[in-house]
């Protein structure tokens, strides 16, 4: 059958940004949104509890942490009569989001920094409310805790809100382990808001908190071979499949077709497996790995430091924005298909627009899947064309040329 549409003609939508509005304490909000951002296009009523149940005294130092869209940011700085507002986001859409709800609010004394938990913050910072939009990844979760634990005054509050299937209730238990101390501000839907009070310097269960990957400089190294080549990559809680090499990221490196010269791109690198490979088996060429995670960032850039590679650029990017202008001779990718807990194909979709829009003529594309995601009608009516190169009981490996 002939390709439906090419991306040439195909409107960027993921790409553009929209508003929407909010009414919290019967003010009204402008909200960023687009598609790769959690709650995109609704209300996030996780950061609504927040922005409603979360007192904020006039002259507050605040701190949101995994801020997403930034509404209880822009809520503590004009409704809550804040001093300082601090927004931090690991992912590059929230904080694009976040700058922009902030703009839209005129919230002049609110500032957006990239980096996960209390990370980009001065150290020296101490704040009256930590407010955390709790990740769905435990150990990732409990960085953040341990962040607010550590900026936070005598007196401060810890408030953190999200549904039942993200993990709020073990959330709220490590809030009160920590804390010593957990009060439920507020439930809807399936979700709460839960508030600790920092009374003493140290955390309740230090034990907690003695993980050695709660500090921001750990990371744990690991040693993989992929195509007899022996490589070290670095990872952290929140990475994708962070504790091991998983079995796609295998599968797409066996099958991977580089040649020397080859410039690549690895198109959400996660901790760097592939474009290190690529690096390897392109010799001369360009490699360029991307990923919208600042924590997968700071691993892949460990990574390509470790290895002494001079040919390798790690970017932090929203699917291939940062490089939109460069052409390719290969795109390499095993795409994240999940937005918090729900299955999201918004993300993957623009993974292979993008990639048609940076390749060259005659380029390819190899990205690696679960066996069950649709990815094959999509990948045709970009490329036109569209060749199975590995069908396995778990994964599946789609190359096409542009």
């Amino acid at each position: 059958m002939p390709p439906v549409q090419h991306a040439t003609t195909r409107p960027l939508d993921y790409h553009t940004w929209r508003t929407r509005t909010q009414i919290v304490a019967g003010h009204t909000y402008t909200v960023a949104t687009k598609p790769g951002l959690l709650g995109q296009g609704r209300e996030d009523t996780a950061s609504r509890l927040l922005a409603e149940r979360v007192v904020v005294p006039p002259g507050s130092v605040v701190v949101q942490m995994h801020c997403g869209n930034g509404l209880f940011g822009a809520v503590a700085s004009i409704g809550g009569g804040a001093a300082q507002v601090f927004l931090t986001d690991r992912s590059a859409v929230s904080v694009e989001a976040a700058t922009r709800t902030i703009a839209a609010n005129s919230a002049s004394n609110a500032t957006v920094l990239a980096g996960h938990g209390s990370a980009p913050v001065d150290p020296a910072l101490r704040a009256d409310i930590v407010a955390i939009r709790i990740p769905t990844e435990k150990l990732a979760l409990l960085q953040l805790l341990a962040d607010a634990f550590a900026v936070l005054k005598i007196g401060g509050r810890c408030c953190i809100a999200g549904a039942t299937n993200e993990g709020i209730k073990s959330g709220a238990t490590m809030l009160k382990d920590l804390f010593g101390n957990a009060t439920v501000l507020g439930t809807d839907s399936g979700h709460r808001v839960v508030m600790a009070v920092k009374r003493t310097q140290t955390p309740q269960d230090e034990l907690l908190v003695a993980h050695p990957y709660l500090q921001h400089h750990a990371f744990l190294p690991l040693e993989v071979t992929l195509r007899g080549i022996a490589l070290q990559i670095f990872s952290r809680p929140g990475v994708f499949s962070w504790e091991h090499l998983d079995e796609g990221t295998a599968v797409l490196a066996d099958v991977m077709d580089v040649h020397p010269g080859d410039d690549v791109l690895d198109l959400g690198c996660g901790a760097g497996a592939i474009g290190l490979l690529a690096a390897k088996l392109s010799g001369t060429g360009r490699i360029t790995m991307l990923d919208v995670d600042t924590e997968a960032v700071r691993c892949a850039s460990g990574g390509v430091e470790t290895a002494g590679l001079t040919n390798c650029r790690v970017m932090q990017s929203d699917v291939a924005a940062a490089v939109r202008d460069e052409r390719f001779d290969l795109v390499v990718a095993n795409p994240p298909f999940h937005l918090g807990k729900n299955t999201d194909l918004d993300v993957p979709t623009q993974f292979i627009l993008d990639a048609w829009q940076v390749l060259k003529p005659g380029g390819h594309l190899q990205l690696v899947a679960n066996r069950t995601l649709p990815y094959e009608k999509i990948v045709y009516e970009t490329f036109g064309n569209l060749v199975n190169v590995h069908d396995g009981p778990r994964f599946k490996v789609l190359s096409a040329k542009r």
